[in-house]
């Protein structure tokens, strides 16, 4: 029978991500998705400003006025990046950056101050702000951070979009099939399979060939990097 420990604990869930996420995430990759840039600040002529900039380049604007409205919003399945005043009336700058790490991660932001402060820069910084503008600052220094967030948005939503793929993939497996392609990326070769399942060793070549064609490997060091890829804690892939 199959070993416990070759054939590890990942479990399935294949509503991770969900159907509806995927249908949306489709959508996005079959158009051009229009960038859009969030602005979180009250100051008037600070929007107008950004507004103007943000269509000139051709991508989206939308601004709050409070972090309650900002996160109310839902979650946009384009890349985007929010411009953060740190000057918030409802909420510390710092405390939202964290919220929004939990809450929508992968989207990037970018802080911008009335004043140089070490401290805050710094906290912002570790926890994996773009950027931290003093005022005044030029137009092409913020679109220079704004380029780069959208950037990093864009491949945080394709390789959600993958990871969704190979997770479908993994789903269509049957059970034995699972079981192979654990043992398979455990180290065994198909006849240590074959004797740990149980089964002809000819069965087990059977079974690999459709886990490589379903899982669209070329070859076993791909199959174990995608799964590596769905378990990243590192034990084998098992699915009951």
């Amino acid at each position: 029978m199959a070993s416990a420990a070759a054939l590890g604990t990942f479990q399935k869930n294949p509503t991770n991500i969900t159907y509806t996420l995927g249908q949306k995430l489709d959508s996005r990759l079959n158009s051009t998705p229009t960038p859009i840039v969030f602005l979180i600040g009250d100051d008037i002529s600070e929007q107008d400003s950004l507004k103007s900039l943000t269509n000139r380049e051709g991508w989206e604007f939308e601004t709050f006025e409070s972090a309650r409205e900002f996160l109310a919003r839902p979650r946009p399945l384009v890349p985007s990046c929010l411009v953060l005043d740190v000057s918030l009336p409802d909420v510390n700058a710092l405390d939202l950056q964290k919220r929004i790490a939990v809450e929508r991660s992968g989207m990037p932001i970018i802080f911008i101050s009335g004043r140089g402060d070490i401290r805050t820069t710094v906290e912002a910084m570790k926890a994996g702000a773009v950027d931290f503008l003093v005022k005044p600052f030029s137009n092409e220094v913020l679109l220079r951070s704004i380029r780069e967030s959208l950037e990093r948005s864009r491949v945080a939503l394709d390789r959600e979009v993958a990871l969704r793929d190979l997770r479908d993939s993994y789903a269509s497996l049957t059970p034995r099939e699972r079981q192979v392609m654990a043992l398979v990326v455990s180290g065994l070769l198909n006849k240590q399979v074959a004797w740990e399942l149980g089964i002809g060793e000819s069965t087990i070549k059977a079974h690999r060939g459709q886990v490589m064609q379903k899982m669209k490997a070329n070859s076993l060091a791909e199959l174990v990097k995608i799964a590596s890829t769905l378990d990243p804690a590192g034990g084998a892939i098992h699915l009951a």
